[in-house]
């Protein structure tokens, strides 16, 4: 091992330990205090809720975990946007859980809330899984109502595909263990299956005190909405549990008998280990998003039996492109190169940039990979696609719009990784959120911008000097290096990992070494969807 390689192994081990730094407190959700407060009402907490319905020490990964991270401060913010969301197994079947956080603001709706809930649909409506709803909401918050009440992909997006996924048959079941008011009680409601906790659950339109104000009528909420009411009265439950475990093994039940699928039967054999070792990701991987290396050697730690089968290995050297399997499942690898290679005319070719022969290359081998059935796998470290004049005669414009068009129009699952650099226009040809992945993850060490912050930086700086200039203002240099430092540090906030996956940009900011457990349950649930549908790149300039 070299120096660099121990330097690199140390970086990215702290990146690591931030990560589960910021996980842990993600998942206090509101606060120590708050998880009492939701104890003493007899009350599990969103998360031991989702853990006690999942199968005991089986496989299980979290969507969105850091939504709404650093967003709404001057509202107290708002942790994994007041709801967890997780891909496991009840009774052996893979499910989607989704699970309000009372300790968030009484589980009340924030922007990000409606985008992630709805990003838990769109999972399960691709992949055609089962959907459990553990309903603890106070409903829109009210001071955001604007962000969240009108608009197509807000808050009544929510129930509109409660109505769309029961047409295309896929399970929808909720068990409202706290408060479900206003709008948000339609949501259980338009579930296949719908159960209520006795005691603590609550449905209505109107709590008491709008129901006093709206008609004068004075009624308690037990009354007016309780499990008793609705299970027994109102008819607008099917069941009634005691407590939470009794709702959460009610569900067990429910889904322990619903039938077998159809699969869509991407090929898997049994699973291997990768024979380099895995850890050595770590050291592979440099401190600094601008130093070379070689990606055949991640490659090598996460596929099975570290055997990767290049595809035009000789050509378009910038793009990795070949076969191999993850966790026993075949898939189509698509891979920056982030090494300086050398072409046959002895030209050199920058690493991470894609150039007209990779862009080709790409094509070719979606449109391979559409033909045999085969999961795609998009490993991203780009700074975008190579320019100049030589570039521009060459057609680069035309063979970036190929691939492009052959990663919009793929109809295999697509599964993308943000292991480096995410820049501009590469972001899009390398399957970006943009383009439809079934899961985009991202590793500590990621990037995501139109451009890396020190270029950002240099451009934004020559504004602002102009603009002072214009003003009769001039810059020392010294003034200039804290103007280029201020722009800089602004910028590098906006690149970071955590600001996308605050936004959703991303599903999630994962350990390098859960990469294969991730792509390996992505595509087993997108084995639940099999697709008619027919790969065709339609028009093109060729």
């Amino acid at each position: 091992m070299d120096i660099n390689f121990n330097k690199n192994e140390d970086h990215n081990k702290l990146k690591l330990s931030e990560l589960r730094n910021k996980l842990a407190q993600i998942k206090l959700g509101g606060g120590k205090k708050r998880i009492e407060k939701h104890h003493a009402k007899g009350k599990m907490t969103a998360r031991e809720r989702i853990d006690y319905l999942l199968d005991a020490n089986s496989e299980r990964i979290e969507i969105g975990a850091f939504a709404g991270e650093g967003m709404y401060e001057e509202h107290g913010g708002c942790p994994s946007a007041g709801v967890v969301v997780k891909i496991g197994y009840i009774q052996g079947k893979q499910c989607v859980v989704v699970a309000n956080d009372a300790t968030v603001k009484a589980g009340a709706w924030f922007p990000i809330t409606g985008k992630k809930n709805l990003r838990a649909q769109e999972i399960s409506i691709e992949n055609k899984l089962p959907i459990i709803y553990l309903v603890d909401s106070a409903g829109v918050y009210l001071p955001m109502q604007d962000e969240i009440f009108p608009d197509k992909e807000h808050f009544g997006r929510i129930f509109r595909n409660n109505a769309v996924m029961s047409s295309m048959g896929i399970t929808q079941i909720s068990a409202v263990m706290g408060s479900c008011v206003a709008g948000g009680a339609y949501l259980p409601i338009m579930s296949d299956e719908a159960m209520i906790v006795d005691k603590t659950g609550s449905i209505f339109l109107a709590g008491s005190y709008l129901v006093k104000a709206a008609i004068g009528e004075s009624i308690d909420n037990e009354t007016l909405g309780g499990a008793t009411t609705h299970s027994e009265i109102s008819g607008v439950t099917d069941y009634k549990a005691k407590d939470d475990k009794d709702a959460l093994n009610k569900i067990r039940n429910i889904v322990g008998k619903i039938g077998t699928f159809e699969k869509a039967g991407y090929n898997r054999v049994e699973a291997q280990n990768p024979t380099e070792k895995e850890e050595d990701i770590y050291g592979i991987l440099p401190k600094s998003r601008s130093d070379q290396y070689d990606m055949l050697e991640i490659i090598k730690r996460l596929v099975d039996n570290s055997e990767f089968e290049q595809y035009k290995e000789g050509y378009g050297k910038t793009l990795l492109t070949g076969y191999a399997r993850i966790d026993g499942w075949a898939v189509g690898i698509v891979a920056n190169q982030r090494k300086v290679v050398k072409t046959k005319k002895g030209e050199m070719q920058f690493g991470g940039v894609i150039y007209s022969d990779s862009a080709d290359k790409a094509t070719r081998f979606i449109a391979n990979c559409n033909q045999k059935k085969i999961p795609l796998v998009f490993l991203q470290d780009v700074t975008g696609f190579m320019v100049g004049s030589k570039s521009e005669h060459g057609g680069i414009i035309k063979d970036g719009a190929k691939m492009v068009n052959a990663v919009s129009n793929s109809v295999v699952p697509k599964f993308t990784v943000v292991i480096g650099n995410s820049y501009g226009a590469g972001n899009y040809a390398m399957c970006g959120k943009a383009y439809d992945p079934r899961l985009i993850l991202a590793w500590p060490s990621a990037e995501l911008a139109v451009m890396s912050g020190n270029s950002a930086a240099k451009v934004l700086l020559q504004i602002e000097k102009a603009s002072l200039e214009k003003n009769g203002e001039t810059l020392d240099a010294k003034k200039e290096k804290a103007l280029f430092d201020n722009i800089k540090k602004r910028y590098d906030h906006q690149i970071s990992p955590y600001y996308a996956a605050a936004r959703l940009w991303t599903d999630a900011i994962i350990n390098p070494l859960e990469t294969r457990k991730w792509i390996s349950m992505g595509i087993e649930a997108s084995n639940h969807s099999p697709s008619d549908k027919k790969f065709n790149m339609g028009v093109l300039q060729v």
